[in-house]
Parts: C-alpha cells; structure tokens; sequence
C-alpha cells in the first residue's frame, strides 16, 4: 500500500517539477566587425579572440569614453557595447597594419618585439599576460589578448586614446606608431569610414498622430435650418 502511495505522489510531482524547467538562454555572439586584416586567412580567429578579450579583462576599454573619442570614432559616445567593442576590434587591426603589416610571427627590434602588435615580452610580464615569452606572443590571439589587457589599464588611467603631454600617454605610451601623426591620421580616416563609428540614433518608436476626433480646436456654432416662410392657405383671390 506504502509502496502504491509512493508513486502516486511521484506521477504528481515529477510533472510539475517539469514544467518548471527552462531552456538554457543561447549565448550572445558579437557580429565579426570589418578589419584591416581581413585578408588574412585567420582574420575570423583574431577579430573573435579580441572580442572575447574585450568582454573580459577589456571591458574598462568598453565602458570608458576617452576624451578624444569623437576624433577617432565619432558615434562612439551613443553607441552600444557591442558597436564599442568593434571599434576596439578595428583600431586593433589598424594598429597592427603599421606594427607588423599584419604577420603574426614578427619579429622587430632586433629581437625585442614580437607578433601582431609587437609586444616585448619584459611588458607582457609586466601586465601579467598569459603569453609571457616571443614564441608565446607570435600566436595572434594571445598577442591580442596582451595588447587588450595593456589598453585596458593604460587608456583609462590617462583617459585618452592618444596625448603627447606632459607625457605620451593612452596608447601612445606603448606603441610607436601612435606617435606618427601620419599614421594616427591614416588610422582615424580609417575608423571612422565604418559603420560601427557612424552616430547611432535612438530606436524609440515615434508618437502616432492623433486623430481628428482627438485634436481640440475651435467650437463652431451649431448649424440650424434656417426657417421656412409660412404659406397662407385660403379661397383663390379674383384674377
């Protein structure tokens, strides 16, 4: 009889406890933004790894609007994280043109930078990236990663993408190209010719028009027929 009892109480609460289950929410994917790499045959790989870093150790880039963001990317100020997160995907790629023309396994400086982004190891080491060594930073994601992480603390401690005094400072700090005003010329034409820098307006929906019936204006008096004329009605008169 227990026994009976039993799975009857079971037939009654595995069904509810069913519908009280819920399909996991699908994970967001940013769009792959246009790149200056995008001749590259691992241009997807890069642009995806950068934007994963960006949602993690480089959201400061994201939240953060340096004071001369509107010369680089003039839509930036109104746009939503992801087209935030394009920009950084796309300054990365022009940077990377004047870097290392896009060669992940570059090696400059005599042997003292390396990969996409031309990171010294000594720096990797310094901002605590994963790819610590040369051949670490010859692979592009990583190389990223690092770049990403360096951005992250040095554009937001001096709030500009770019500045020459009192110091060189935001990403000029680190990467020589910057202080080329040739090159951050050609980069700023570049970026800002996407459509992730293009202003972005707001999705609100537009207020319908009201009706007439709605519209209050002036009162008209009302229209009456005018009266008709009363006819006499008696014998014929002579003619």
């Amino acid at each position: 009889m227990r026994l009976i009892l039993a799975l009857l109480v079971a037939a009654l609460v595995l069904p509810a406890r069913a519908e009280t289950v819920r399909p996991l929410a699908r994970p967001t994917f940013d769009p792959i933004p246009v790149t200056r790499w995008d001749h590259r045959d691992e241009a997807g790989r890069w642009s995806r790894a950068a934007l994963q870093a960006l949602r993690n150790h480089g959201e400061p880039l994201v939240e953060m609007e340096p004071e001369d963001m509107a010369r680089w990317c003039p839509g930036y100020a109104g746009a939503p994280p992801d087209a935030r997160r394009a920009f950084w995907v796309g300054f990365l790629s022009a940077l990377a043109h004047y870097e290392s023309t896009h060669k992940p396994r570059a090696v400059g400086g005599g042997g003292k930078w390396f990969g996409l982004l031309q990171i010294a190891p000594a720096t990797a080491r310094g901002y605590e990236c994963r790819a610590g060594s040369g051949e670490a930073l010859k692979d592009g994601p990583a190389n990223l990663s690092c770049a990403i992480r360096i951005m992250a603390e040095t554009v937001p401690r001096d709030g500009v993408i770019h500045a020459r005094e009192p110091r060189w400072s935001g990403v000029s700090a680190d990467w020589g190209p910057m202080r080329s005003s040739t090159k951050r010329a050609a980069m700023r034409n570049w970026l800002r010719g996407q459509d992730y820098c293009q202003l972005h307006v707001s999705m609100r929906p537009r207020l319908r028009p009201k009706p007439d019936s709605h519209i209050m204006g002036p009162i008209r008096p009302a229209l009456r027929p005018a009266p008709r004329l009363a006819t006499a009605v008696g014998p014929t008169a002579p003619l």
